[in-house]
């Protein structure tokens, strides 16, 4: 069961990027069943023993889904973002979520993480966790 947290931001959305946050909740919920899920800086975010690998956020122009691991998922679809790891795909509707790439990089969320939980004591260094 989504958090009403998450609903509530879901809702507070346009109806078209309502939509996209929706599907993508609804997916990441049903596929990540062990993790768990909130607002955190403003933001939708699952975490996997308190590690954070999804959430999403709505930018200016479109709905952006991050994978703090993904640029380690090799997948061509995502963006590099940032000077870490993380791995980002934009959406302006929700007829652009692609299900079977969805799902793909949802496993590799889960079995692919960098130990973002514990970067600021080792002091903004990365370490392979899976």
């Amino acid at each position: 069961m989504i958090h009403q947290e998450i609903l509530n931001y879901n809702q507070q959305q346009t109806d078209g990027d309502a939509a996209i946050c929706t599907a993508l909740s609804q997916h990441i919920n049903n596929l990540l069943t062990e993790a768990e899920h909130k607002i955190w800086h403003a933001h939708p975010v699952w975490f996997l023993d308190g590690n954070p690998i999804v959430g999403y956020s709505k930018l200016k122009d479109a709905v952006r889904l991050l994978f703090w691991s993904g640029q380690s998922f090799e997948e061509p679809k995502l963006v590099n973002e940032g000077k870490f790891k993380a791995a980002e795909i934009r959406y302006q509707t929700v007829e652009q979520i692609d299900k079977a790439d969805l799902t793909r990089w949802l496993d590799k969320a889960a079995r692919i993480q960098w130990d973002y939980k514990n970067l600021v004591k080792r002091k903004g260094v990365l370490e392979r966790l899976k």
